[in-house]
């Protein structure tokens, strides 16, 4: 292999050599994409189209095509790869309610994958985690907190989903007018989270409303406003048809309410799931051409070798087939693989750009943004950095693959919590550590020898004997909560959870250490919401860290110890009890989320405290009514009344006041992050638009403005509602 050559070259250079001298039009680059790929596609067999609707696509060699495997993940880092940048799991960027910074982010994922895919090729390899389809990122609803995939999404509500979703579309796309940087694939289309056992089988009945009002608006704005150019649809039936053969959710909604122009890719053994586990046709053939008839380009799995056959038997056309086809190569092309490198803007990402210091401190910034403050009773941090000796304890407290979650990479110098916090300290400070216990009875959660649980307890109780201060790190981990794993542990089933509380384990600890009477502070890493209700009444402050990446342990010990003042909110809803939840099988949003849980719970969506304090002040609006076709601006003043520099989430909810249907409790339609130094005040405005008060009329099969009074509410989390205002929604002229 010829070393320093870019990659394009390579391949521009073995594609030119096997074809003839006349140039065909799909390598003329001068010519437009579409005429190209037509001009490619026209010159392939039945059987080499049907080849490359599989994610392993093997070459044509007769026309130069190489191999290329479109399976790659980027959920926080390009992911099963080798070195690359980790960044805090998905839930946890939602908690930093940050656009600009989400966009920096995936921004720096997608040089890293230009930079490795490139390298790969020049290597000679074409496997799988090696392209630029990323399969990423995962907008799913985070309905409820037992579902073990939920910490790979950004919380459960539509809203700020949608806009997170968007910007890391961007991030991930680039800007370029020609060339896409990565492809990114927005999962799983649609009605999807859980229960895990049950994904290939269960049929996700929900209303038309709770569809259009809930499950959607987030993957509309990723297509519409992110151009993402693919989509990944899921294992379940939805109201009774195959998402993957969904004519309502592919032909109806997809291509032509949204006019998505991408490819759409099966989740991984989905085509098997309609024909062996949902039933909905009999045979492989039938599951093959209904999929790809309803939308589905490209599988992920083995059925669509059925596809010749399925012409054959005439369930599907070829011109159908083509239609895919087409659809997947003017991916590759806009990825620019058929093109001279030096054409390609992104071509030109050198392999160094990975691990480089600016992407590190990056890291670090994500993770200290994400971390969420819960309690801080009697101003127990930030702690001091002198303290005679600290007490580190707990079984996430010395264990850097907790940081990471699940679809991750491999990052050069991950930072445990323990590592962290002992850089951090003064020299003069003695950092005692101890596990204290399993992570769950049964689970250890570290490949060490097996030590008697009374034998840790006893171990953990005495260093806090010694502390001035305890930390105390629980949680869980993405090996007790995840994507369809063989967990049979008391509170945990099949990657799901069956309790939200603390692992008894973990309880029993806590509840030890606190009886010791030291200051202590509780750390949880974990990627769904903890019901940590005595711990809130016992413990003087709460830490929610989840998984925060290679710097966690760097970013925990900033937010400990008071270089960094945490500004991070929930995007999740942390209850009481599994007692406060709907049955987990059961769509309806009806008593789910924030949105239209009626309970008090233990901490509200969007809660998080600060080290310092923030005034509300002068809410007023452009106007005082809202016509149904224009939009309003919204303004509100925001003053850090406290001593220290800090970040406010502010948070813009409507109310209707006066629907002629059940709306939410409470509806977020704005946020921003800023930034203020002590005595500072800025004007925070959130644009208004009318159509975004609208209902879905099942009816009708439309959206509706109605006439009403609605309440604008400004915000620093959905049940600390500071200043509100009424305006008047004009739905006619």
């Amino acid at each position: 292999m010829r070393r320093g050559l870019p990659a394009g070259v390579l391949l521009w250079g073995s594609i030119a050599g096997a074809l003839p001298a006349q140039t065909p039009d799909y390598l003329n680059q001068d010519l437009p994409f579409e005429r190209r790929v037509n001009d490619l596609v026209g010159r392939m067999t039945l059987e080499e189209k049907v080849s490359q609707m599989k994610d392993v696509a093997p070459a044509i060699e007769r026309l130069g095509i190489p191999e290329y495997n479109w399976w790659n993940e980027a959920l926080h880092g390009v992911a099963r790869s080798g070195l690359a940048t980790s960044f805090p799991q998905a839930i946890g960027l939602a908690a930093t309610w940050d656009d600009s910074l989400i966009f920096q982010m995936a921004t720096v994922i997608s040089d890293e994958a230009r930079a490795k895919h490139h390298e790969y090729v020049r290597a000679g390899s074409r496997q799988r985690y090696q392209g630029l389809t990323f399969w990423s990122p995962n907008i799913n609803l985070f309905r409820d907190p037992r579902w073990g995939r939920g910490q790979e999404t950004y919380g459960e509500d539509p809203f700020l989903t949608g806009r997170l979703a968007v910007q890391f579309i961007r991030g991930m796309q680039g800007d370029d007018p020609k060339y896409l940087k990565t492809v990114a694939t927005v999962k799983h289309f649609a009605v999807h989270s859980g229960p895990e056992p049950e994904r290939h089988s269960f049929d996700a009945v929900v209303s038309e409303r709770d569809l259009r009002e809930s499950y959607l608006p987030h993957f509309a704005a990723g297509i519409r406003e992110g151009g993402a150019y693919s989509l990944m649809c899921a294992y379940n039936r939805v109201e009774g048809k195959a998402a993957c053969g969904s004519d309502m959710l592919l032909e109806v909604i997809l291509r032509g309410e949204w006019g998505f122009s991408g490819y759409v890719v099966s989740d991984c053994g989905a085509i098997d799931d309609i024909y062996l586990r949902h039933k909905v046709v009999a045979t492989g053939a039938e599951a093959a051409a209904l999929a790809v008839k309803t939308g589905t380009d490209l599988e992920c799995g083995r059925v669509y070798t059925n596809l010749v056959d399925a012409v054959k038997q005439g369930l599907i056309t070829e011109q159908e087939i083509d239609t895919a086809v087409k659809r997947l190569f003017l991916a590759r092309f806009k990825l620019g693989m058929f093109d001279s490198p030096d054409r390609v803007r992104w071509a030109q990402i050198a392999y160094g750009v990975l691990n480089r210091p600016t992407h590190r401190e990056l890291a670090r910034r994500v993770a200290r943004e994400s971390i969420v403050l819960l309690k801080n009773a009697g101003g127990v941090l930030p702690l001091r950095k002198d303290l005679a000796t600290l007490a580190v304890l707990g079984p996430n407290a010395d264990q850097w693959r907790m940081l990471l979650g699940n679809y991750n990479g491999m990052p050069a110098d991950p930072v445990s919590p323990l590592r962290g916090i002992r850089e951090a300290v003064g020299r003069g400070t003695h950092v005692l550590y101890a596990r204290g216990a399993d992570l769950a009875d049964g689970f250890p959660g570290t490949d060490g020898p097996s030590v008697p649980a009374e034998t840790l307890a006893v171990e953990a109780v005495k260093a806090a004997r010694q502390a001035d201060a305890v930390v105390l790190f629980l949680g869980l981990t993405a090996r007790l909560e995840g994507e369809e794993m063989r967990v049979e542990l008391e509170g945990f089933r099949g990657g799901d959870r069956t309790r939200i509380d603390l692992p008894a384990a973990q309880e029993r600890l806590l509840e030890r250490i606190v009886a010791v009477g030291k200051p202590t502070v509780l750390v949880l890493l974990n990627g769904s919401a903890l019901a940590v209700s005595w711990a809130q009444q016992h413990v003087p402050a709460i830490v929610e860290a989840w998984y925060p990446g290679q710097a966690g342990g760097t970013a925990i010990a900033d937010v400990l110890f008071g270089d960094y003042n945490p500004g991070g909110r929930l995007p999740v809803t942390f209850y009481k009890s599994v007692d406060d939840l709907p049955p987990f099988d059961d769509y309806r949003m009806e008593g789910r989320t924030y949105r239209f849980f009626k309970g008090t719970p233990l901490y509200p969506f969007g809660y998080g405290l600060s080290y310092t304090s923030f005034a509300y002040k002068q809410l007023r609006t452009s106007a005082g009514t809202l016509r149904a076709d224009d939009t309003l601006t919204v303004r509100v003043d925001v003053t850090n009344t406290g001593q220290r520099e800090g970040d406010e989430v502010v948070q813009l909810y409507v109310r209707h006041l006066g629907s002629r249907v059940t709306r939410p409790r409470e509806d977020l339609r704005g946020y921003r992050r800023v930034t203020l130094r002590p005595g500072e005040t800025r004007t925070v405005q959130f644009p208004l638009v009318a159509a975004s008060l609208a209902y879905w009329n099942p009816d009708s099969h439309r959206w509706v403005v109605e006439d009403e009074p609605v309440e604008i509410a400004v915000a620093s989390a959905a049940a600390d509602l500071r200043l509100r205002r009424t305006v008047r929604v004009v739905a006619r002229p």
